[in-house]
């Protein structure tokens, strides 16, 4: 980390600048667990200490108009979000390079190996070490106020910020998730802080599978998406019978 004489309110002020271009949720990650994961390449997070962790919350509508198969608003919203987080993590590393730190967004929606289906880094870790949320049986990431409802995107910085802590798992005895997946991919596992991978909490290869040659195939869709365990998820559900949380 540089050694710099900087504000001491300076971690509140990027975060309220990062809100202000359309995020939800903002949270910063110290990166010195993130580097157990696996990364491309594997030297991505040598020049960082803390990562960014930037939220858009989807409308919670779509999910209530999806059944048993994505439809082709919710791709549309997906896209969107995908997009505006982009641009808002470009105007983050801009600021702060022009602050004077060494600063890298992360696309919102990358596969680097479409094999494995993983990106350069996986956001939904880096949230959940900032503090936005927990991992969900889903293997999403679950917040608090708005479910598993929301896309992610990463900034990673050498900037002095204040790292926030991550937030204790709520799922609890909750199986909707489990129980809603067309495939049977959710094993219903349950993790206080996360998974050591994603097989124990997934059958993987159903989801995968699913999504990618049956879902993006299907007319005016095109992606690889669902939308199913963040429909049922009691987290971020309009219904007032869930109430605030």
């Amino acid at each position: 980390m540089k050694e710099k004489n900087m504000p001491a309110d300076y971690t509140r002020k990027i975060k309220e600048k990062i809100i202000g271009w359309g995020a939800d949720l903002v949270g910063v990650a110290d990166t010195s667990p993130l580097k157990a994961l696996q990364v491309d390449p594997p030297d991505l997070l040598d020049p960082f200490v803390r990562a960014v962790s930037i939220a858009v919350r989807l409308p919670a509508a779509v999910f209530e108009m999806i059944s048993d198969r994505p439809i082709p608003i919710y791709v549309s919203v997906y896209q969107t979000a995908n997009r505006l987080l982009d641009d808002i993590a470009f105007r983050a590393a801009a600021m702060l390079q022009n602050d004077g730190f060494y600063s890298l967004p992360i696309p919102a929606s990358q596969v680097l190996d479409r094999k494995n289906w993983q990106a350069a880094i996986t956001h939904k870790a880096v949230a959940r070490t900032a503090g936005l949320g927990w991992q969900g049986k889903n293997l999403l990431l679950i917040t608090p106020r708005y479910g598993s409802g929301v896309r992610l995107v990463t900034v990673l910085t050498d900037a002095p910020l204040t790292a926030d802590i991550p937030v204790k798992n709520r799922c609890g005895k909750c199986t909707l998730c489990r129980d809603a997946c067309p495939v049977g991919a959710i094993k219903g596992v349950s993790t206080e802080d996360h998974y050591k991978d994603r097989d124990e909490a997934l059958y993987f290869s159903r989801c995968a599978d699913k999504l990618s040659e049956e879902f993006a195939k299907l007319p005016d869709i095109g992606v690889p998406v669902c939308g199913i365990c963040i429909k049922v998820c009691p987290f971020g559900r309009k219904r007032k019978s869930y109430g605030k949380f």
